[in-house]
């Protein structure tokens, strides 16, 4: 690190686009149907990864003025990374990069980057007050393949050292990307072209870590003989070497390139199965960079980076792939580890839960999507059922005027009667739950498809996905095993798709509870494997209930986002009550209610006895009285940044 005080210990300069992963595997790119979009490019990748690792990363890159643009620039800000120094291009498109999964050693890749925006990175967009908040900058290969980039890479670089930071080189060679091959050859790794070499070595005095594969060292060395270039990149620098060696791990050298390979300091890799080496590199650089920026000895640095890279090529993907720090020493400390990572239940709980976004220390949720209740209460009355959407978009602006952008506020709406809300709802910064059970059902249905996962690739990703079951610890046997076996069907189709889970459990009427009848549940459900995002419980004023809801959650997933309270048509004095109860137990998020604000607003409106200003004013009215109780009870946490 350097002696003067920095606010951000590394910036990634270059490459930044949207990657759409094709999502069948096995095949050739030409039979892919869907594809899964990610944020992508080497660099960018990389500060994500070094963001989860929780160092403090920041990006120096263009982006377009188009949608995707935006969502290169969403995800980062969501992901922690400094986005100072990515510039919006009005006159380009946000590149893409189409990539497939064929087999183990074949990576089908189609770049889009024809005057892309971060192609026309130039030295005018490199500010030095922002070089100089960095103990380092890292830049690639990629960038150095055309003037203008070029010399904004050569002036971040001089700019950094001359601040007394250091300078990261990852050699980046993709042959297509300097018109070396035909655009569909984009999977090549190496075309010897003396030219690259001389570009490539140009940066080279100026570097601190450079970094590279087998094939890239051979670009930048000019040799296919691996010592021999290594020992051409040694007499341009006294950087430190790193020889990226796949399953091998890897190998340093710090001083003289010696006789063998393996005299150098070595880190061995990790037994995986290879699923994607598509963004291992990238991964690989984030971990070693944890170890490299903070001083540590070479061999943790090593270990690090070999841990990610396993970690990333056993997955779909590369920025979503990256571990976070308590999931990379999660896997280091692990006695065993599956040999398909992927399928390693408590990596892969650990990652989802650590790599959710945003942070939602507390939550007020204005609960409308009823179906069945709001039709009765329209038939009482004689209202028009196709006037139930308009009602429902009132919620909405409810949830708006009393959260006034908080996004501690949220709103459940479903597809049937709240699709016009739900719409509305993209547009703002609140929390979106959506259900997806049949009403009423026992033993549980879901709407929509007879296929759950088909259903939920429709809906958008911030869309939680909201199940209701009716269920008690002394159901019949038939009956448990249907509910529970649709409970986990939903629960792995969430994952698959990456939506948040929140699982509302209510005792059948007439049926006996006791003190630890919903924790026992709770752990049933948790055997199962079924780890919600979030609970959805029913109120109680009894603090035992909740001294054992907390600790059963405790116990089998610490990570949980917490509990909210439903209401069950309960007056405000006893859902006042209850926040009260609950206030002792963090696990205890907020409440999510229904029609204790909304059913006497419906009945009037439906009735044509209220307009819509009026009914406006009484679902905001009651939702705030809650608002406030809960408040009173439990002071409202820091506030979070909207997404």
């Amino acid at each position: 690190m350097t002696d003067t005080p920095t606010s951000l210990d590394i910036i990634t300069i270059g490459r930044s686009c949207v990657d759409l992963y094709g999502e069948q595997v096995g095949g050739r790119l030409e039979d892919m149907l869907s594809f899964a979009k990610y944020v992508g490019g080497s660099p960018t990748n990389t500060a994500i990864g070094l963001a989860r690792l929780g160092l403090k990363s920041g990006l120096l890159t263009r982006v377009g003025a188009d949608h995707f643009g935006r969502f290169v620039r969403e995800q980062l800000v969501r992901e922690g990374v400094d986005v100072t120094g990515v510039k919006t291009d009005p006159a380009r498109l946000t590149a893409l990069a189409i990539l497939g999964i064929r087999n183990q050693v074949d990576f089908p890749l189609i770049f889009y980057r024809e005057d892309c925006a971060d192609m026309a990175l130039d030295a005018g967009d490199v500010d030095p007050a922002f070089i100089a908040s960095a103990g380092a900058v890292l830049v690639n290969g990629t960038h150095l393949s055309a003037p203008g980039v070029a010399a904004a890479s050569r002036k971040a670089c001089e700019l950094v050292r001359a601040a007394g930071g250091r300078v990261v080189f990852d050699i980046d060679y993709r042959p297509v990307l300097w018109g070396l091959t035909s655009r569909d050859m984009g999977e090549n790794r190496f075309v010897a072209n003396a030219g690259v070499t001389a570009r490539l070595q140009t940066i080279l005095p100026l570097c601190d870590l450079v970094v590279g594969t087998d094939e890239e060292v051979h670009i930048l060395g000019g040799s296919t003989d691996t010592l021999a270039a290594l020992r051409t990149i040694r007499e341009h620098t006294g950087a430190l070497i790193v020889l990226k060696r796949g399953a091998e791990g890897c190998v340093c050298f710090e001083g003289a390139v010696p006789d063998a390979l393996d005299q150098g300091v070595a880190g061995p890799g990790f037994r995986v199965e290879v699923f994607n080496v598509l963004g291992a590199g990238d991964s690989f650089m984030a971990g070693f960079l944890r170890g490299w920026l903070i001083g540590a000895p070479l061999e943790t640095c090593c270990e690090f980076g070999n841990a990610c890279g396993a970690i990333v090529v056993s997955r779909h993907g590369c920025a979503p792939a990256m571990p976070s720090w308590e999931e990379l020493n999660q896997f280091l400390s692990a006695q065993t580890r599956s040999f398909r990572l992927r399928e390693d239940v408590a990596l892969e709980n650990i990652h989802w839960s650590t790599t959710r976004y945003p942070p939602r220390p507390e939550l007020m949720v204005l609960a409308l999507d009823h179906r069945s209740q709001i039709v009765k209460i329209a038939e009482e009355v004689g209202g028009d059922l196709d006037r139930i959407p308009i009602f429902k978009t009132l919620a909405l602006k409810a949830v708006d005027r009393v959260a006034g952008g908080d996004p501690a506020f949220g709103v459940l709406l479903d597809g049937r009667f709240g699709m016009r809300g739900l719409e509305e709802a993209a547009d703002m910064p609140y929390w979106i739950g959506r259900p997806i059970e049949c009403p009423g059902s026992r033993p549980l249905t879901f709407e929509g498809s007879p296929d759950v996962g088909t259903e939920l690739r429709e809906w958008p990703y911030n869309h939680v996905v909201k199940c209701l079951v009716f269920a008690h610890p002394d159901d019949a046997v038939d009956l448990k095993v249907a509910q529970e076996r649709e409970v986990m069907r939903l629960c792995d189709a969430c994952r698959e798709t990456r939506h948040e889970l929140l699982l509302e459990v209510i005792v059948p009427a007439g049926m006996a509870t006791e003190v630890d009848t919903i924790s026992r549940l709770i752990a049933r459900f948790y055997a199962l494997g079924v780890r919600p995002d979030w609970w959805k419980l029913e109120p109680s004023e009894d603090p035992e209930v909740w001294r054992n809801i907390q600790q059963m959650i405790d116990e089998h997933d610490p990570h949980c986002r917490g509990v909210v309270l439903l209401g069950l048509a309960a007056p405000d004095e006893a859902l006042l009550r209850s926040f009260e109860a609950v206030a002792p137990f963090p696990i205890v998020k907020g409440f999510a209610v229904g029609r204790t604000i909304w059913a006497d607003a419906a009945r009037q409106w439906l009735a044509g006895e209220i307009g819509d200003a009026e009914a406006l004013d009484l679902l905001s009215q009651r939702f705030k009285a809650l608002v406030d109780g809960w408040r009173a009870n439990r002071p409202a946490p820091v506030a979070i940044a909207a997404e």
